[in-house]
C-alpha cells in the first residue's frame, strides 16, 4: 500500500508539515535539546513554558520515533487528497489542538512530578489519522506469514504500534490522546468536518513558496490525471467489463472517495465512475489501464 502516487502531489498542507516537523527535530537534536521537549506538569503548571506546547507539537524526542513518524505522515497525505487541502488543515488544527488540551487536563490530573512525562511529535494528528484509514481506507491485498493472516494494511499498522510503544506510557498517553481527538472529529463535533478556513487564509498561504494551499490548484502531471483517460482506454476497459444497467445520476461520493482513497486523482475519479456507470470496479479497472499507457 503506497498511499497514492509517490511523493507530495496534492498534498502541499502535508509537504509543509512534514518538513516543519524534520527541521524542528533536527534543529533541537543538534542543540542536544531533543529529549527535553517532551510536556510536565512543573513545565506548564508551575514555570508555565507555554512554548513547550508548540514545540512539542512538531519535534520528535529521537530518531526512531522522527522516522516511523514523518513516514506516517507522508503516509496519511491521502486524506489531505480525499478532503482537499483546506479540509486537511481543519483536520490537522483540530486534532493537534484538541490532543494538546486533553495531555494538559491528563497533567492536571495526575500531577505526576516526573520530568518529561509525556513525549515530544505530532502524536495527535498522527493517532488521530489512523480513524480514517480504520475506517476509510480499504484492504486492496491480504495475504499470509507463517500462517498468520496480513493485509497491505498491516504494515501501517505495525509502523503505528511501533510509535505508540516507543517510550511506553511517555507516549502512549499522547497517542491516546490523538485517538480521542480523531474519534471526536469523526463524529462531526460541531459539525467540524464541513468547516473550512475562509478564502483570505488560503490566498495567504498560496503566496508562500509551497504549492498552492487550494485543493483546486492545476496538479502537476502525473499518472493518473484526468487526461491520461484517452476514449480508446476507456472502451477497451468498457468492453472487459459486463455492461451494468445505464445511469444517468451522477457518481455517488462514497465512490469518488473509494477510487480517490486508493490514490486516484478525484477528477480522474469521476470521470471514470461516468463511464463506468457508477461500477467502482469496472472504474479502477479504467483508471489502472489509464496508467499502464
Amino acid at each position: 500500500m503506497n498511499g497514492g502516487p509517490s511523493g507530495f502531489h496534492n498534498a502541499p498542507v502535508t509537504k509543509a508539515f512534514v518538513i516543519t516537523s524534520a527541521l524542528f527535530t533536527v534543529l533541537f537534536g543538534i542543540q542536544g535539546r531533543s529529549s527535553k521537549l517532551g510536556l510536565s506538569y512543573q513545565d506548564i503548571f508551575e514555570k508555565f513554558r507555554i512554548w513547550k506546547l508548540i514545540m512539542s507539537s512538531f519535534a520528535f524526542s529521537s530518531t526512531p520515533e522522527s522516522m516511523f513518524g514523518l513516514y506516517l505522515l507522508y503516509y496519511f497525505r491521502v486524506f489531505e487528497r480525499q478532503i482537499g487541502s483546506n479540509k486537511y488543515s481543519v483536520f490537522i488544527l483540530f486534532s493537534g489542538t484538541l490532543s494538546l488540551l486533553l495531555e494538559v487536563t491528563l497533567l492536571s490530573l495526575l500531577k505526576d512530578t516526573t520530568e518529561n512525562l509525556l513525549t515530544s511529535g505530532p502524536y495527535g494528528l498522527i493517532f488521530a489519522s489512523f480513524i480514517p484509514f480504520y475506517l476509510d481506507i480499504p484492504v486492496s491485498t491480504r495475504f499470509r506469514v507463517f500462517g498468520v493472516n496480513f493485509s497491505d494494511k498491516s504494515f501501517i499498522y505495525l509502523a503505528g504500534l511501533q510509535l505508540l510503544l516507543s517510550s511506553w506510557k511517555r507516549s502512549i498517553f499522547p497517542g491516546v490522546c490523538g485517538i480521542i481527538a480523531g474519534s471526536l472529529y469523526r463524529l462531526n463535533i460541531l459539525g467540524i468536518r464541513k468547516a473550512k478556513f475562509p478564502e483570505f487564509a488560503a490566498s495567504f498561504f498560496s503566496r508562500l513558496s509551497l504549492p498552492s494551499f487550494s485543493s483546486s490548484s492545476s496538479p502537476a502531471p502525473s499518472r493518473n490525471i484526468v487526461g491520461t483517460i484517452s476514449p480508446n482506454t476507456v472502451r477497451r476497459a468498457e468492453r472487459s467489463q459486463p455492461a451494468p444497467m445505464a445511469s444517468s445520476v451522477e457518481p455517488s461520493e462514497e465512490a469518488i472517495a473509494t477510487l480517490v482513497s486508493m490514490g486516484f486523482d478525484r477528477n480522474a475519479a469521476r470521470q471514470a465512475l461516468v463511464h463506468a456507470r457508477n461500477d467502482v470496479n469496472a472504474a479502477t479497472n479504467i483508471l489502472l489501464e489509464a496508467q499502464s499507457h
